[in-house]
């Protein structure tokens, strides 16, 4: 059986926080490896979107998992490192891999990275501090210098989202049936997503902009499905063919994995996937202590 530790901690900001750490053995187990295999291969001094690929690709043929960060009561950092849907395969590898970049490889550091990363200015604030909307997790770690959205300078185009899906679904979200306090929050930051002008390259112009998406780059897929954003996330790699397949982890049933065609042809093949938005990973500088 398989022991979860639960680390209470405190985060001092303007006041003092205490919340929840979850994971398992077999995660601390995870990480460690994924520290070493990158001291194995010198992944440190390369650039960080080869250390992007790097980590996602030592993921390959982990088994997808649904729901895997949703616990009972409060909001915790949920670890899981056997299995991921698209989300935390992209967060993990990011995380992993800013820590490698950063020579910060301890599984303490990587806890802390991952809160910085998943959660509204890295703070969790019960379940509606947590990154729920894609554009939304975009748009804060612009903000916090993690990525850049390079969407614009690649010719894409105007777009504005507008969201609603998680107030007006909340038999959905198990903390929002449990917790209708929360919904009018959520409500709140929807308002501000559709404020909010983005870039997104249509699917049918993607392959003419192949060329400018960069191996290591991270794909947000923008959907056609009312009231949603994003409807899948991967990295963007450069295969022997030379076009850019998609590095995800795709649904349910499945295992991370590299799309056996091209990213605008992957795209093209599902009609609720309208087009993309291009981030890339800048060098980490501000790793938190």
């Amino acid at each position: 059986m398989i022991r979860i530790f639960i680390i209470f901690s405190f985060l001092f900001l303007n006041c003092s926080i205490i919340f929840a750490q979850v994971f398992s053995e077999n995660d601390v187990e995870i990480c460690t490896a994924k520290f070493e295999f990158a001291v194995d291969i010198n992944l440190s001094e390369r650039p960080i979107s080869d250390v992007i690929v790097g980590v996602g690709k030592s993921f390959i043929g982990t088994e997808y998992l649904s729901y895997g960060l949703e616990k009972d009561g409060d909001e915790q950092l949920v670890i899981n490192l056997t299995g991921l849907d698209c989300t935390t395969f992209l967060e993990n590898s990011l995380v992993l891999a800013r820590c490698i970049k950063a020579g910060k490889t301890s599984f303490e550091d990587y806890m802390n990275e991952l809160q910085q990363i998943r959660y509204r200015d890295g703070v969790i604030d019960q379940y509606p501090s947590r990154l729920h909307y894609f554009s939304d997790w975009i748009y804060d770690n612009a903000k916090k210098g993690v990525v850049k959205d390079v969407t614009e300078e690649i010719g894409g185009k105007k777009i504005k989202f507008k969201v609603h899906f998680m107030s007006t679904h909340t038999d959905s979200y198990k903390h929002l049936k449990e917790n209708p306090d929360f919904i009018p929050i959520i409500e709140k930051q929807e308002k501000e997503i559709s404020c909010r002008e983005y870039y997104f390259i249509p699917k049918a112009e993607l392959k003419s902009k192949e060329d400018q998406i960069q191996n290591g780059d991270m794909i947000a897929i923008t959907t056609t499905v009312e009231g949603l954003d994003i409807g899948h996330i991967g990295i963007a790699v450069k295969m022997d063919d030379g076009r850019i397949h998609l590095l995800h982890a795709p649904t349910e049933n499945t295992k991370v994995q590299i799309t056996e065609h091209p990213l605008s042809d992957y795209l093209m093949k599902y009609k609720r996937h309208s087009g993309a938005i291009v981030l890339r990973a800048l060098e980490p500088s501000n790793l938190p202590d």
